[in-house]
């Protein structure tokens, strides 16, 4: 077992902690660096919302902060009125020249809107160093064709799929291997049969299958239901080959692996299934801590993966978050001029109201996992 393999030390039930803190890093860092980048005067740095915990000024005047509640982070740029990067006319227009220098709002157009995607920037930019960084350490599984075996009485069965068939495609969606298969399951329609395409002695093949539903545990502690064909890889794993990548390939496998996590985002939100499994900072805890305990690598996997998410999430056209700031600054570019404060303050109304519900989502989706922690019954 190497150093990288072994799993991370007995305090690893708050492991949760670090890992949520790198992921808000990254994506803070990357506005700070580009912000400094094109003169803007950054205020503050927060890891956190809520009471101050401990802070330290730089040497260019930012508030660096460590706050109580260590589910977000934001910095604040001068000329902003908010974490949230409103812009604050009235701070504005008591600005000197020198401050109106590094005022954010006063910045070009393709600065701010550089300023804004760097953010997201950083985090997909984390990822693929990261995933990289696994790949070249650990080495690359060459995945079997997703050759099939087909348990008795299942959808796939009665549906008249074989044991030897191989998956070709699912709903039109490419089926590479089994991996695949299990991505695209997992967020397949449960509301109609589905179109799985296979290769049978070398013809292709069309079925229409009705997937059973199940509960199942997806192994964070919590339940997941989801779509089953009945089926699992026919394959001798002796034969599953492993290849050692060099640092250019292990950076397309980074590139690959990033844009792979944003297309299966992507085609999940498409289906109502997704905001049935939106999960929150209790799905986050449980799946941080228990995947702590599987080793170094695993744990950075995870950083990588959420560190996707929460780029694009970022990233999502809607108000106070950076997507939606992208979408004023794209209007701002057609009209020739910002829209009105009237325009964007309502836009961020809406917007926040969005992200409280989708808060909310998350948090009933958890509640069986809270109930758990402490020790309640909430099945009934």
């Amino acid at each position: 077992m190497t150093l990288l393999q072994m799993p991370l030390p007995p305090f690893n039930l708050l492991a949760w902690l670090p890992i949520i803190m790198v992921v808000i890093f990254i994506h803070e860092l990357g506005h700070f660096l580009v912000a400094r980048w094109c003169g803007v005067k950054v205020a503050t740095f927060s890891i956190g919302f809520g009471p101050e915990l401990a802070h330290r000024f730089d040497r260019h005047g930012t508030r660096w902060r460590l706050a109580a509640i260590p589910i977000g982070g934001y910095v604040k740029f001068a000329g902003d009125d908010n974490a949230a990067s409103v812009p604050s006319p009235d701070a504005i227009s008591k600005m000197t020249p020198e401050e109106r220098e590094g005022a954010f709002p006063l910045k070009p157009l393709w600065q701010r809107a550089a300023v804004v995607a760097a953010g997201p920037g950083a985090n997909f930019l984390s990822a693929i160093l990261i995933f990289a960084a696994v790949a070249y350490v650990s080495g690359i599984t060459i995945q079997p064709k997703p050759t099939i075996e087909v348990q008795p009485g299942s959808a796939a069965a009665k549906a008249g799929i074989l044991t030897g068939d191989v998956i070709s495609h699912v709903e039109g969606r490419p089926i590479r291997d089994f991996a695949a298969l299990l991505r695209v399951m997992s967020t397949a329609p449960t509301d109609r049969a589905l179109k799985v395409e296979v290769v049978r002695e070398d013809q292709p093949k069309v079925f229409m299958v009705l997937a059973e539903q199940k509960t199942v545990d997806d192994g964070f502690g919590g339940k997941d239901t989801r779509p089953m064909l009945g089926v699992k890889l026919l394959v001798d794993r002796d034969k599953i080959e492993r290849i050692q990548p060099s640092i250019f390939g292990a950076l397309v496998h980074g590139v690959g692996m990033t844009w792979q996590v944003i297309t299966d985002t992507v085609n999940a939100m498409t289906h109502w299934s997704f905001f049935q499994k939106v999960g929150g900072l209790p799905t986050m805890i449980d799946v941080s801590n228990k995947v702590a305990t599987f080793g170094i690598l695993p744990t950075l996997t995870l950083i990588a993966l959420l560190s996707v998410s929460i780029g694009f999430i970022n990233l999502m056209p809607i108000p106070i978050l950076d997507g939606g700031h992208l979408m004023f600054y794209a209007a701002e570019a057609v009209r020739g001029k910002p829209l009105s404060e009237q325009a964007q303050e309502v836009g961020f109304r809406i917007g926040f109201a969005l992200v409280c519900s989708l808060m909310l989502l998350a948090l009933w989706n958890d509640r069986f996992r809270v109930c758990r922690w402490i020790g309640l019954d909430c099945t009934g």
